[in-house]
């Protein structure tokens, strides 16, 4: 059983930084795409960013509005995504979730619908 477990949100001034951790468990960690989203109330998920663990981690993707200031790393030892936040702005506050879906599943790395597996999600909140 797939098991995704996110930690490390809380609130932040602007400028501030945070780091989110998520730890997996139940399945092959190194044979998959990983992700963070997130959801502010009354928007749509969006991709944040997302690694190819099963490429070594060479491989990252960042939605525009956080490239330059968030950075997605992995420890395979230890099954564990990361998302170091710098520079965070008012609207980074929204909830964050880590997702995975197989290597070889289909879809973009910034399309929810294109990953199986889900955190329950951890609080960011920004304040100017």
């Amino acid at each position: 059983q797939v098991q995704l477990v996110e930690s490390g949100g809380g609130s932040a001034q602007a400028g501030g930084s945070l780091r989110l951790s998520c730890v997996a468990s139940g399945y092959t960690y190194s044979s998959y795409l990983m992700g963070w989203f997130r959801q502010a109330p009354g928007k749509e998920r969006e991709g944040v960013a997302a690694v190819d663990v099963y490429t070594g981690g060479d491989i990252t993707y960042y939605a525009d509005s956080v490239k330059g200031r968030f950075t997605i790393s992995q420890d395979n030892a230890k099954n564990t995504l990361y998302l170091q936040m710098n520079s965070l702005k008012p609207e980074d506050t929204a909830m964050y979730y880590c997702a995975a879906r197989e290597a070889w599943g289909g879809g973009s790395w910034y399309q929810p619908s294109s990953f199986n597996y889900w955190g329950q999600g951890t609080q960011v909140t920004v304040s100017s």
